[in-house]
This record gives C-alpha cells, structure tokens and sequence, in this order.
C-alpha cells in the first residue's frame, strides 16, 4: 500500500448532517490535522443541530478543532431526516458556504450511506465543489451499510482514545443509544487499522471517489 503524507492544508471544510456526525467519522483524522496543519482554517458546519444537541456540537467542534489556527463553526436547524424534502434550502445553505470558503480539503458523509440525510450531504457537496479533494467518511449504524473503503489514515492510540473521550463527554443525548459506545468506535479503527496494516494498530477509512496527484 502506498503511504502519502498529508499535504499543509490551509483550509479545510467538515460537512456533518448531525450533531455528532463528523466526530464519529472523522474525529480522529481531525485531530491528526490540528497537530500536523496547525496553521490551517478549519469550517466545521453541521446541518441538523436542534435542542439539547445544538450545545452538544458546540461543545464537541470547540474541543476537536481548539489547536487550529483558526475556525468557523456553524450550527444549523435543519429539520432531522427531511434533507431530502427540503431540497432547495438545503442547497441554498451549501451555495452560502460556497462563497464563503474555499476548502483544500472537505470532509462529508459516504454517498452511499442508507440514512436519507447523510446521503443527501453527500450528494449536495459533489454537487457544489466539483473538482476539490474531497474524502467522505463513514458511520457504523442499524442500517448495515459499510462499504469498501480505499482511503485510510492510521490513528495512534492517543487521538483514538481523545475521539472517543470526547464523544462520551459531550453527547450524552446520545449515550443510551446501543450503537453509541467506545467499544463500537475502537472496534471500528481497529478493523481499518488491520485492512490498512496501520503502524497503531487502528485507522479511520475514507471513500476517495476521485483524487489528482501532482500538479502541471
């Protein structure tokens, strides 16, 4: 398997339809970032961000991105499990962020996640960036919809066990969910950690529908 490093991103934008979406997906990828970009601009927005949850990803985006040089975080009120019925206000909010960041790097839900609302992220981010770096993550559910992904980022245990502190400490909406605990979020990393043979151990996984090496 080929090993490449991560480039020194300047900007990097994290799409989540939930509260607690880009944390599970990529939390660890993120902290990864902070300590090797630490001079880049962070835009994490969460589409759906309702009641007790609204404080939850506050709480939760401060933490994960507190060693970035700079951040946005934006919480909207999207109605949960509708995306795809609010169609044309949804893709007003992306075309906002469009002209408001421009992303080396953007971070969104898998495209063929069976939840309506991930899938409609997705489908929106390819939709408004065509020719960015764009890796999508994935959430282990009810749904039994992981795939084959072909993009991996080893984890060392240190920002593994971060992730998932900070996931126990901040959503606790979410804590007696069956779903929502660290054996299930180890068990995850260490499966992409044995499919990628990670140096840790464990890995967070991606689908890189379409990368560009090198430059003319």
């Amino acid at each position: 398997m080929q090993q490449l490093s991560f480039p020194a991103f300047k900007s990097i934008l994290c799409l989540g339809a939930h509260s607690d979406d880009i944390e599970i997906g990529c939390g660890g990828t993120i902290l990864t970032l902070a300590d090797q970009c630490p001079h880049a601009h962070i835009c994490w927005i969460v589409f759906s961000a309702i009641g007790p949850r609204h404080d939850e990803a506050r709480r939760s985006a401060e933490a994960f991105t507190a060693r970035f040089a700079d951040r946005t975080i934006e919480l909207r009120q999207f109605r949960d499990g509708f995306f795809p019925y609010s169609g044309p206000a949804v893709k007003d909010a992306f075309e906002q962020i469009k002209q408001a960041f421009r992303p080396d790097l953007i971070l969104t839900h898998y495209g063929r996640d069976l939840h309506q609302d991930h899938r409609a992220v997705s489908e929106l981010t390819w939709n408004t960036w065509r020719d960015h770096l764009v890796l999508e993550y994935e959430i282990a559910k009810y749904d039994g919809d992981l795939g084959a992904p072909n993009v991996f980022v080893p984890l060392d245990e240190n920002r593994l066990e971060m992730k998932i502190e900070y996931l126990m400490k901040h959503f606790e909406t979410q804590s007696r969910k069956q779903w929502f605990d660290p054996v299930a979020f180890r068990g995850l990393a260490r499966i992409r950690g044995i499919e990628c043979n990670s140096p840790t151990g464990y890995a967070e996984a991606f689908f890189g529908r379409k990368i560009m090496l090198g430059s003319t």
